[in-house]
């Protein structure tokens, strides 16, 4: 670990976390921009990027957007990043009565504290799965493809039938192109440009960037003012508040870092699960709503923590925890850096660096933290007709660097179109992606396990660790169907 805190000390290194951590600071304070845009956005200047500065900038941006979030939501009512949404009311009532300076101080430090304890679950879990995870075969792969597909389907937001229909979007997109297997182009209608399907980094950057720009220019600006901040008060009282919800807050880094690890989680849904759970065990749930500091400890130790619980998966499975993640992935490959157990051991360096990024980023979070906090109120004043075109330029230039192909930039437009229509009719984004990124391993390992076995399919439950995962995946499938009769059965008695 001590190598590669030197490693991240280089000029470069440290040049591009700094630049990052502003660049995230300032997209996650600016109302409608996400996390998971800024994280597509920065994927064309990684180009020219080493791998461990620009993973390391990454991780710097991603905690610093997730925490910035908070700001417009306590200050105008108006969630930076989704994850931001589940405390709004709480974070809103209390800046009402005077409280902005002291509310900021403790989702600021509470994020911190929280990203710094999912980092070291990051540290210990992933090294001990990446041991279980090198016995693995095409067996255990397909279910653990079918787990991450099922459980983002099952955590997404909006109803099980749309995330469900969202994710079939997802994998019928990666039909498109050449066989896995037998080499044989589908659905390309005589294109050349689809033999390889569509590029990953166009459609991402469409679904999340476009659609977050389309979205938010046909929605008017809001009239709230932002109340100002007093940043001598920012820390005040803040410790006080901690010491009195360290229960609160400690379950919910653990029970943030493993939501993240759930596949297509992510740390929206972090925060309103751990949220849920602090209002299960408040000492005055009725007040959850109206300014309580509980719930508001917890869901900002969740937010950060999940950021590196999503670290798990990928790392070790090569199966993105959340959409973050997702992009993540798509950039080791870039950079020849195959996720899986064996990146334990032919890059450990990248390793130990990712983890070093995450303990740099959660403690630099404070002084940039405070520094957003301190510049805020000029910052969300930003109008949104000069700062959506920037954007969409970034978007064109993202796309277009990939394979240095126009196509890419209509395929980033049209899904940007899709992803929009998609949202306004209930039908979440995140499974799609999901299913993008984990459809070609769902039928590679299908397929390969399918021929090693001449087509029989009960060798998917032959071996211990694929059969394990196997019933939990099926349980999973039966559990919506299971659920009404046992219900009905449990009333009639």
């Amino acid at each position: 670990m001590v190598s590669a805190m030197l490693l991240l000390l280089d000029t470069r290194v440290l040049f591009a976390i700094v630049m990052a951590s502003i660049y995230g600071l300032f997209v996650g304070a600016m109302p409608g921009l996400t996390a998971t845009m800024a994280t597509a956005l920065l994927v064309p200047v990684t180009f020219f990027m080493d791998p461990v500065p620009a993973l390391a900038a990454m991780i710097a941006m991603s905690a610093m957007a997730i925490f910035a979030g908070d700001i417009p939501a306590t200050l105008i009512h108006i969630p930076g990043t989704p994850s931001s949404a589940a405390y709004v009311e709480d974070s809103y009532a209390l800046t009402r009565q005077g409280k902005a300076s002291y509310v900021l101080g403790v989702q600021l430090t509470a994020s911190a504290i929280g990203g710094f304890a999912g980092s070291l679950i990051l540290i210990f879990l992933a090294p001990m799965l990446a041991e279980v995870a090198l016995q693995f075969s095409t067996y255990e792969y397909f279910w653990l493809a079918c787990f991450g597909l099922s459980c983002g389907v099952m955590v997404s937001s909006g109803t099980t039938s749309k995330a469900l229909m969202s994710l079939v979007i997802g994998l019928a997109l990666n039909c498109i192109g050449m066989d896995v297997t037998l080499g044989f182009p589908r659905f390309t209608f005589g294109n050349p440009e689809l033999f390889d399907g569509f590029s990953f980094i166009p459609v991402m950057i469409g679904m999340f960037g476009v659609a977050e720009i389309v979205r938010n220019m046909l929605v008017q600006d809001s009239n709230i003012a932002p109340f100002m901040v007093q940043a001598g008060e920012i820390f005040k009282g803040v410790w006080k508040t901690l010491r009195e919800n360290w229960k609160h807050m400690t379950r919910s880094a653990v029970a943030g870092t493993g939501v993240g690890i759930l596949p297509g989680a992510g740390a929206d849904i972090a925060a309103w699960v751990t949220y849920g759970i602090a209002k299960r065990f408040a000492r005055e749930p009725e007040a959850f709503g109206k300014g309580n500091m509980e719930g508001i400890t917890a869901a900002s130790a969740a937010n950060n923590a999940s950021l590196a619980g999503a670290w798990v998966p990928a790392l070790v499975f090569g199966i993105p925890g959340d959409s973050i993640t997702a992009i993540i992935i798509g950039v080791l490959y870039m950079k020849n850096l195959q996720p899986g157990p064996n990146i334990f051991e032919r890059s450990p360096e990248i390793v130990l660096a990712v983890y070093a990024s995450f303990i740099l980023a959660n403690i630099i979070l404070v002084p940039f933290g405070w520094l957003a906090i301190k510049l805020s109120s000029k910052v969300l004043k930003v109008p949104r007709n000069m700062l959506y075109p920037v954007i969409l330029m970034f978007c064109i230039v993202g796309a277009f660097a990939i394979n240095n192909a126009i196509f890419d930039i209509r395929v980033m437009l049209a899904f940007g179109v899709v992803a929009y229509f998609m949202e306004i009719n209930g039908i979440p984004v995140a499974p799609a992606i999901l299913g993008l990124v984990l459809g070609n391993l769902l039928e590679k390992s299908f397929m390969v396990s399918m021929m090693k076995s001449q087509w029989n399919l009960l060798a998917f439950f032959e071996r211990p660790i694929a059969a394990c995962i196997g019933a939990v995946v099926i349980f999973m499938w039966l559990t919506p169907v299971l659920a009404p009769f046992v219900r009905k059965k449990l009333a009639s008695k």
